[in-house]
């Protein structure tokens, strides 16, 4: 297995024919002389017309309730500040941003950081549920999974 920091170099090597890009890779394959074979969020999209779900938060459920909803609560606020505070995050944030200019890096930042971040919505919810059910007929996931959203929605 290949660390996602090191995909790009072991497919320019020829170490690994091809590979899947996350995080800044998808903004900078091409500086490496890389070509595109498919947008996995573009294709999602166009299969579901949905967004494609990239990551979420989750706890475990023994850990109770009042505790849960703290933790949601202290990670949403945590996000929407960054958002109140963009400039100020964003000049954080650039002391991470491997091999990416202020502009890519800007770019980067609000392919994750955005308003589904605080909340996904119904067309998120429907999302992670597509995601999950194609799981299950693709044989890659064993059973249909119950995921309890902690703002109270019901569960998809």
């Amino acid at each position: 297995m290949t660390a996602f920091d090191e995909i790009e170099s072991a497919v320019a090597e020829g170490t690994v024919d091809a590979g899947v890009l996350i995080h800044e890779g998808q903004l900078t394959f091409d500086s490496h002389d890389l070509h595109l074979w498919v947008d996995l969020g573009g294709w999602w999209f166009s299969e579901t017309a949905l967004p494609l779900p990239l990551g979420a938060n989750a706890i475990r459920r023994d850990l109770g309730d009042e505790l849960i909803r703290a933790v949601s609560r202290d990670l949403k606020a945590s996000v929407v500040y960054g958002l109140e505070h963009r400039e100020e995050a964003f000049e954080y944030a650039l002391q991470f941003a491997r091999d990416l200019d202020s502009a890519r890096a800007d770019e980067f930042i609000a392919m994750y950081v955005n308003d589904y971040t605080v909340d996904y919505g119904e067309t998120g919810h429907r999302a992670v549920r597509q995601l999950l059910d194609r799981g299950v007929s693709a044989g890659i996931i064993r059973h249909c999974v119950a995921v309890a959203l902690i703002d109270d929605s019901p569960q998809i």
